[in-house]
């Protein structure tokens, strides 16, 4: 096989690839919280497992932002 039909079957599988992606990433974003939603509860709990925290808690209370990332 020649260089170029390599390339042309890659750029193939990558196109369907993408559009895989694409997909999938277009069900998730359905599923997702609009801009202005109220955002659904849940609960977060310690380390340990004991003390938690449930968002519902501050609705209307407390202005609440979530930090996600490595404090490494």
């Amino acid at each position: 096989m020649s260089i170029f039909t390599e390339i042309i079957k890659e750029l193939k599988f990558n196109t369907r690839y993408r559009k895989t992606l694409m997909t999938e990433q277009k069900k998730l974003d359905s599923k997702a919280p609009k801009v202005g939603d109220i955002a659904p509860d849940f609960t977060l709990y310690g380390i340990e497992g004991k003390d938690s925290v449930t968002l519902s808690e501050f609705r209307g209370k407390k202005p609440v932002a979530l930090v996600f990332g490595s404090y490494t």
